[in-house]
C-alpha cells in the first residue's frame, strides 16, 4: 500500500489529505458480476473509493483503490 498527499479544496486553508491506495488486478475470466460484488464490498465494509480503473486488451482489470487517512489530534 502506498500513501499520497492530496490537496483539498474550497477552502482558504486547506488542509493536506492522505490517502492510502490499495492496487487489485483482476484476471479476465473475472465476470463482471463478480467485480462488482468485490469493488461494493471493499467500499461498503473497508472505506475504500475508486480511484482508478483500467482494462487491458487481454481483458485483464487494473484497479486502483483509495481511502483517506484519518489523524486523530490529541485534544490539550
Amino acid at each position: 500500500m502506498e500513501h499520497m498527499v492530496g490537496a483539498d479544496s474550497g477552502s482558504k486553508f486547506a488542509r493536506a489529505t492522505e490517502y492510502e491506495f490499495r492496487h487489485l488486478r483482476l484476471p479476465r475470466t473475472t465476470s463482471r458480476r463478480a467485480a462488482r460484488q468485490l469493488l461494493s464490498e471493499h467500499a461498503e465494509y473497508g472505506r475504500w473509493e475508486l480511484a482508478r480503473l483500467r482494462r487491458y486488451p487481454d481483458g485483464s482489470r487494473k484497479i486502483v483503490l483509495r481511502r483517506k487517512i484519518l489523524r486523530v489530534q490529541r485534544a490539550v
